[in-house]
């Protein structure tokens, strides 16, 4: 008899640079990139972006709205 292997998948959520909360796929959040450096993808969820809770980039420190 041959058994079958079951893999489980893991959903890795992105998580939101202002909260850290993970952003779920129904959520309506927001990616770009670090606007001094360009190096870092700052995720945003929809909470943080309506109450415009700071953020800062953990590679080059630039903080914005």
């Amino acid at each position: 008899m041959a058994t079958s292997t079951v893999k489980k998948l893991a959903l890795k959520m992105p998580v939101c640079t202002s909260c850290s909360r993970p952003i779920p796929p129904y959520e309506r959040g927001v990616k770009f990139r670090c606007p001094n450096c360009g190096e870092f993808i700052i995720w945003r969820c929809y909470k943080c972006r309506q109450l415009m809770n700071p953020y800062r980039c953990p590679k080059c420190g630039f903080e914005g709205p």
